[in-house]
């Protein structure tokens, strides 16, 4: 199985960011150019991008348009898009502007009829972020916990044809203290969609450890690069390395 590292650009007021356990009061500011932001990891060697408009996750719609255009405008690689993404019209505009992936978070778990349409409309282009709490979907930009399990939610998508499942253990993300490997590999076991780690990777230990589990497809990278702790040319090599 192909690993793939996602550098993750998290955007809040047009600035990029990272969060702690998607704490929007505990946001530390990296870059004020999300477009060169993206430029750099583009010339690091990073195949894809992973984008998050944080402001549209928790307004429902999309606050960050003006960033990830000059996103778009910076970088050839593809971008996954999530973060406010609650209808058709508003998945046909990112496409259209040169989004390659939406990813669809809280709208999977309140309105999964709609997330399965899209979907099924947007073949490859349509990823399920399951954001998770001991085990339970949090949504609204993790403000509310739900009553549906991460795995009953990611069963439930998979005759539906999404290109990945997203997931996030909420009490890891920009923590640095290391990825959930078990608990997204056991996700990964179960399912024939490809599943992607996110939240807690530190170093490139994690990347190893996710790669050796067999069943995840590849990794969100965050903290860890921007303060320093790893370096892109270690992480791309992490990957290629456990590929064999």
């Amino acid at each position: 199985m192909a690993f793939t590292l996602y550098p993750a650009i998290d955007l809040k007021g047009g600035k990029v960011v990272r969060l702690k356990r998607g704490d929007m009061d505990q946001a530390t500011t990296y870059a004020d150019d999300p477009g060169a932001q993206a430029a750099a990891f583009a010339a690091q060697g990073f195949d894809w991008l992973h984008v998050v408009d944080l402001d549209g996750a928790f307004a429902g719609k999309p606050a960050n348009v003006e960033a990830v255009a000059r996103i778009l405008a910076g970088t050839k690689a593809p971008v996954q898009l999530g973060g406010g993404i609650r209808d058709m019209a508003t998945i046909e505009a990112w496409l259209k502007q040169g989004i390659a992936r939406v990813i669809l978070g809280s709208a999977a778990v309140k309105n999964p009829a709609f997330a399965k349409e899209a979907c099924r409309a947007f073949p490859g282009q349509v990823a399920v972020g399951i954001d998770a709490r001991d085990g339970m979907v949090a949504t609204e930009g993790w403000a509310e916990t739900s009553d549906v399990s991460a795995l009953d939610l990611a069963l439930s998508f998979e005759d539906a044809g999404a290109a990945a499942i997203i997931h996030t253990d909420i009490d890891r993300d920009g923590m640095l203290g290391g990825v959930n490997v078990a608990a997204t590999a056991a996700l990964g076991a179960r399912l024939s969609t490809p599943v992607i780690a996110s939240g807690g990777v530190a170093g490139v230990e994690d990347i190893v450890a996710l790669k050796a589990a067999g069943s995840v497809a590849g990794t969100i990278i965050g903290r860890a690069l921007y303060d320093g702790r790893l370096s892109a040319q270690d992480a791309i090599a992490a990957a290629a390395a456990a590929q064999g």
